[in-house]
């Protein structure tokens, strides 16, 4: 079933010189334990496309049932300096929540919209 990222986790993303960080942290083991086979570095990067210019890295916090994303080259040149192309690292969490992810039908009792 096709539902937002949003319905089972949510982020946190910040500025990170001219790299962003995104957050996802999921709502249990059980979903985040089938989204790391799903939830990998190069579905993220083909999401964001031309923004996130260079490799995307992923790391798993086990313990915290969440992924740190760090999307390198994806605020040209900065936070600070990227005030006329208004790229913020900030943004980033809110618009992988947007992401439509093809979700087992046996998490339908956890969505949460």
């Amino acid at each position: 079933m096709n539902v937002k990222l949003s319905s089972v986790a949510y982020t946190r993303s910040g500025d990170k010189g001219c790299d962003s960080n995104v957050g996802v942290i999921f709502i249990n083991h059980e979903l985040y334990t089938w989204a790391k086979d799903y939830l990998t570095s190069d579905k993220v990067k083909n999401y964001f496309g031309e923004l996130a210019k260079g490799d995307v890295i992923r790391y798993e916090l086990d313990n915290l049932f969440a992924f740190n994303f760090i999307l390198h080259d994806s605020l040209g040149g900065g936070g600070s300096e990227s005030l006329l192309n208004d790229a913020q690292g900030k943004t980033h969490g809110q618009s992988l929540l947007l992401m439509e992810i093809d979700l087992p039908n046996k998490f339908k009792d956890l969505i949460n919209e």
